[in-house]
């Protein structure tokens, strides 16, 4: 088998303490990081520590068996690859364990090669839906993420946010001047400057934890969760320094930044919100003069 790329994490679930063992060195030696469980509850627990990338499971197992174990997986972990194992080939057909949601079968006693051969087919297909996730969520020009996803993030980002009783802040960016780059100097010099300032957007906020995208044409937004308000204003002025340390092309930034309220018991609904005002802000900056940063609050906030 070809060495993964990143270690992908295997559970392998089993009552019979000589199979997990052997499956587990097996693996081990591929590389993989391999975890153990004796029958289904405890796959469920170990789900709930570190969701792993592909479970291989027994269907004949005590208090809960197969079958069961990977409908609640798919109901659980999507995302998760899962493989059956079992000797009892008459009592489970394939169709069977594919409708319940695996990925794949293999009988007992299982040949290596096989299950080699279904692991590298599982690891073909997960790096394909990864690539096709990532170019689905990803602006084809700067490869910041696209408004798609920022209308599905700043959702789960408010519920989080309101959940967890934090602020959430939300940053909008117009290029000041922009179209008059694209006029005189054509679209090439215009994809470049939004190239080169999506790399600026990328350096300056914090890495894993703000979300920056393209907003549309040459607007962009940034989720700023988790943060105060000094921290949000050291993030604006940094993506400005920064700006200034490429090749303008003659533009600014015109910065407008809100906050959704800090109080628990929000509401979904305060994604519009947190947006009009954002963008109020940015367009109060620009109708300023440009190369400025305003900072609202919604009412009562």
């Amino acid at each position: 088998m070809s060495k993964p790329e990143e270690k992908l994490d295997l559970l392998v679930v089993d009552d019979e303490q000589p199979i997990v063992n052997m499956l587990c060195d097996f693996l081990g030696s591929r590389r993989f990081e391999c975890r153990k469980a004796g029958n289904g509850i405890e796959a469920i627990e170990e789900m709930k520590k570190t969701p792993a990338d592909i479970v291989l499971t027994d269907l004949m197992m005590p208090m809960m068996d197969g079958i069961e174990l990977i409908k609640r997986l798919k109901q659980g972990w999507p995302d998760t690859d899962i493989i059956s194992i079992t000797g009892f080939i008459k009592q489970y057909t394939y169709t069977d364990v594919i409708n319940a949601g695996a990925s794949d079968f293999i009988t007992k006693p299982f040949n290596f090669d096989e299950l080699e051969a279904k692991l590298n087919r599982i690891i073909r297909e997960r790096k394909l839906r990864e690539e096709l996730q990532r170019l689905s969520a990803r602006d084809g020009l700067t490869d910041l993420y696209n408004r798609r996803y920022f209308d599905q993030q700043i959702k789960e980002e408010m519920e989080r946010a309101i959940r967890q009783c934090y602020p959430l802040f939300l940053m909008i960016v117009d290029l000041d001047g922009f179209k008059r780059v694209n006029d005189e100097l054509g679209h090439q010099a215009g994809d470049e400057l939004l190239c080169a300032f999506a790399h600026v957007l990328k350096s300056s906020t914090r890495k894993h934890v703000d979300i920056a995208c393209r907003y549309g044409g040459d607007e962009f937004a940034v989720i700023i969760p988790q943060a105060t308000d000094e921290q949000v204003e050291a993030i604006a002025a940094r993506v400005q320094n920064n700006f200034m340390q490429i090749d303008t092309k003659g533009t600014t930034l015109s910065i407008g930044v809100s906050c959704a309220s800090t109080e628990c018991g929000g509401t979904t609904k305060d994604v519009d919100i947190l947006i009009s005002q954002a963008d109020s802000a940015m367009y109060q900056a620009k109708r300023a003069g440009g190369n400025r940063v305003v900072v609202v609050r919604p009412e009562g906030a």
